[in-house]
């Protein structure tokens, strides 16, 4: 295949309107009609159903697209790697993080990154909850440090930085705030304050609906950033998991954090969009493990 044949195949399927396609590449609409059907008479089928009022990938069509777009990102990235190997590592990494005990590591890792590589800088972006990954999305970031899972399957992990003991931070006048040691029972006791707009693969790994018992866990209220959860706690609304860390640079009067006795380490990692991997990034996520702690 021609990479033009592939640029436009790709595009149509994610635009999946001809004039829309035609403007982004930047040619005729015919020329994309042209294009398409030479390929589908290439590959034996049709890609695409079209009518006068929408265009859909048909079966042959999604497969592959789901085949293609991963080893087509791919060679692009290879490609991106060589041509910043020859000219030598430079510009603007963009890296959030989601804890302060996160940005302390990265503002280390960023003196380091920049003295290896001078025409590099570090921009840190303090990024909580669900926002932390629409930032990834959108391209707002290069990389990001957070506990797991990561947000979906688009994002690629890297490997564990630090882990910490899981906590939850409750009310000071609450009666689990008298106990040296909680369990996941005891989340039943108490309602559970969520991040807003948390995916499913979050809520299940730090917010679940169920003790391991089968007890029903209280729906507290959602807040967008971490600050206006510590008020809600404060306020006696609900509890929420943290890491332990978080009462070393969140002490509050009116929140008690509380380990678990029962419960999975958080793990620290650095993420990025899957397809937008770097040298610069790959060389940041060295930094950060030859510095992490406990390495």
């Amino acid at each position: 295949m021609e990479r033009y044949e592939i640029e436009t195949f790709l595009t149509l399927a994610e635009e999946l309107h001809f004039t829309r396609t035609a403007e982004r590449l930047r040619v005729s609409p015919g020329r994309i009609s042209q294009t398409i059907k030479k390929l589908e008479h290439r590959i034996g089928g049709a890609l695409f159903e079209r009518s006068n009022r929408s265009v859909a990938l048909t079966p042959a069509g999604q497969q592959f697209h789901a085949e293609l777009l991963p080893a087509y990102q791919q060679v692009q990235q290879a490609v991106a790697n060589v041509s910043a190997a020859c000219r030598g590592l430079g510009g603007m990494l963009r890296v959030g993080f989601s804890g302060p005990w996160s940005g302390d590591l990265i503002v280390r890792a960023a003196e380091e990154f920049h003295a290896r590589h001078p025409r590099c800088t570090v921009e840190m972006q303090e990024v909580t909850f669900a926002p932390a990954f629409t930032a990834l999305r959108d391209h707002d970031l290069d990389i990001l440090v957070k506990e797991l899972p990561a947000d979906g399957p688009e994002f690629a992990v890297g490997p564990l930085l630090f882990s910490d003991r899981r906590a939850l931070a409750v009310p000071a006048s609450h009666e689990l705030a008298a106990q040296e040691t909680i369990s996941h029972e005891d989340l039943a006791l108490v309602p559970l304050i969520t991040p807003l707009g948390a995916s499913r693969n979050v809520l299940d790994a730090h917010y679940p609906c169920r003790t391991p018992g089968g007890r029903s866990v209280p729906q507290g209220p959602a807040a967008v950033a971490w600050q206006e959860m510590l008020a809600l706690v404060g306020a006696g609304k609900g509890a929420t998991p943290v890491s332990a860390k978080a009462a070393e640079y969140h002490g509050r009067p009116d929140v008690v954090y509380v380990p678990f006795d029962d419960a999975p380490s958080v793990e620290h990692v650095p993420m990025w969009l899957k397809g937008r991997e770097s040298a610069e990034i790959q060389a940041f996520v060295h930094v950060l493990l030859q510095i992490a702690p406990g390495r």
